[in-house]
């Protein structure tokens, strides 16, 4: 989008993630970028969705997976688009699928998971069911994240990779893992951004509450994955809070201006957890330095609020916009009176 001096608009998103990736390319380099998509196929009566799963089987299971042919006609509708992608499968919740955006430069990624939202939602219309990427849109079942995997390249290399670590991470890598996790609360008004996105970031469903890195660890916020042998162009951060909810254009922009602080800075991060967090005491959390994750949309948005980080990457336009915008939606939140409050304490006082 454009102002009326056909200059980028500030407010305009994709303009954002572009300037923010300038400060990238200024120095010869690229910001690569891969993304799992999460979302619930549900039934449908007439045009009333039904939060009713489309079939009653789990992560990676075959045997009664309804959603096998509908996920290959997404999946072959997005390369008719030039989207590559890296995979396809069912996922932990009934009814529930992932499709995984192959990695790409950010801003091409970006585009990518617009288009993948609107062409997935199309061919579950074509089916007679509804596509959701609703954080939560079930209580008790899993929730839709959307994982994002992150490096950047120089001249083809991968400036994450070093073989010689024991993580397989560079110095830099290390830095940027840093600032992520400095900053992450300050920016999780835009990796989670709606109220029902906190109802995703609970223990107890592979969704990460402490602010924490790790490799095999599923309770971490942040992961290493382990590559395959020689694959040093495959060497990558994985942030695991984020959810298809978000502006991936802002998503992007935020996610790198916090890793950037981290390489400007030489920031360390704090060592590497590897047991199940869910199942240490507040004790030895405190012992460890881990923190926690907003508990809501309003907390997020105090760190927000304060966030030289957020403020840098958005610009002073779309910060305040965003800020305000974002506040309402709490307040009218807050003002509703929810079945479970009615039930709770109808009949008690």
């Amino acid at each position: 989008m454009y102002a009326p001096d056909h200059k980028p608009a500030p407010v305009d998103p994709r303009s954002i993630l572009k300037a923010n990736l300038d400060l990238l390319h200024k120095k010869g380099m690229e910001f690569y970028v891969g993304a799992e998509l999460e979302f619930y196929l549900f039934r449908r009566d007439g045009d009333t969705v039904l939060i009713t799963p489309h079939d009653r089987v789990g992560y990676f299971d075959l045997g009664g997976d309804l959603g096998l042919k509908i996920r290959k006609t997404m999946c072959d509708r997005l390369q008719e688009f030039g989207i590559e992608l890296e995979a396809g499968h069912h996922e932990v919740g009934k009814g529930q699928h992932e499709i995984d955006l192959l990695y790409t430069d950010a801003l091409a990624l970006a585009d990518n998971i617009i288009t993948a939202r609107m062409v997935i939602k199309q061919v579950a219309e074509e089916y007679g069911l509804y596509a959701t990427f609703m954080p939560k849109p079930m209580f008790g079942a899993a929730g839709n994240g959307m994982h994002i995997h992150q490096s950047i390249f120089k001249n083809s290399r991968n400036l994450f990779a070093d073989p010689k670590d024991g993580y397989g991470l560079s110095a830099i890598a290390y830095n940027y893992l840093g600032g992520l996790l400095k900053h992450i609360q300050e920016i999780s008004a835009i990796t989670s951004p709606l109220v029902n996105s906190y109802k995703r970031l609970v223990s107890g469903f592979e969704a990460p509450v402490y602010v924490c890195w790790g490799r095999m660890n599923r309770s971490a916020l942040i992961r290493v994955p382990k590559i395959s042998r020689n694959k040093f162009t495959s060497t990558r951060v994985e942030l695991r809070s984020c959810d298809p909810s978000a502006n991936p254009y802002l998503l992007f922009a935020a996610v790198l201006r916090a890793g950037l602080e981290g390489m400007n800075s030489k920031l360390k991060p704090p060592a590497p957890v590897e047991e199940n967090v869910y199942a240490l005491d507040t004790t030895m959390l405190k012992d460890k330095g881990i923190e926690l994750l907003p508990r809501s949309l309003y907390e997020a948005l105090e760190y927000f609020r304060q966030s030289k980080i957020a403020r840098s990457a958005l610009g002073d336009a779309l910060f305040q916009r965003y800020y305000d915008i974002k506040l309402k939606e709490w307040d009218e939140y807050s003002i509703q009176v929810s079945k479970w409050e009615v039930d709770k304490y109808l009949e008690l006082y």
